[in-house]
């Protein structure tokens, strides 16, 4: 199970900056998967229809993956825009992001070179200022355990950042909790310790 903690933007985000008289707008926002990343690219084209262009690239997963990607030139030339962008997200430290970079022409064309330096440096310059957040990936799990570890549990979780989710009281102690991935085999080896292996743990859900 992939345990990695990795920033993710925290909301959308938006910079602009003015080249060669062309207006450039730059919209980020979370993207999680490849669903919601072109319904924010749809929200950002209804938002500018006047717009030149609307090129777009998006990363729905950790960063630097390229299992979940996409990209478009928008009508630029082939090659200046969408492939800059997402290269400039693939190398940008954030995951889960979805970037659009609005342009209204000026009148002076830039040339290839000068599109690719434009969409790159416009990728750049949000991700500088972009605030996140850190991604967590986590399991919930399911415990029973006897009520003479209840105190000793409790204290644990604060140690393993767990959750506490539900509890439940019968002839013995059960709960459910939230704790990232990475902790994962770390708790279970303390709780063994803590019941002397008088404890049922399943998991129930890997988050990732």
């Amino acid at each position: 199970m992939e345990a990695k903690r990795y920033l993710v933007p925290a909301g959308v985000h938006r910079v602009e900056q003015e080249l060669q008289k062309s207006r450039f707008l730059t919209t980020a926002a979370p993207a999680p998967t490849v669903e919601e990343a072109r319904a924010f690219i749809a929200r950002v084209r209804e938002e500018f229809p006047d717009a030149t262009h609307n090129c777009w690239a998006y990363v729905a997963g950790p960063p630097g993956s390229t299992a979940q990607v996409g990209m478009s030139d928008d009508g630029e030339p082939h090659g200046t825009a969408g492939r800059p962008m997402l290269n400039a997200l693939l190398h940008g430290g954030v995951g889960e992001v979805a970037v659009v970079v609005t342009r209204y022409f000026g009148g002076t064309l830039l040339g290839k070179g000068g599109l690719v330096r434009a969409y790159t440096g416009c990728v750049q310059q949000a991700l500088e200022s972009l605030p996140t957040i850190e991604r967590v990936p986590k399991a919930r799990l399911a415990i029973e355990i006897e009520y003479a570890s209840v105190d000793g549990l409790r204290r644990m979780l604060p140690n393993h950042e767990a959750e506490l989710v539900s509890e439940e009281y019968a002839a013995t102690v059960g709960y459910q909790l939230l704790l990232p991935l990475s902790r994962l085999e770390a708790f279970r080896k303390a709780l063994l310790d803590l019941t002397l292996g008088e404890v049922l743990i399943e998991v129930l859900e890997p988050r990732q």
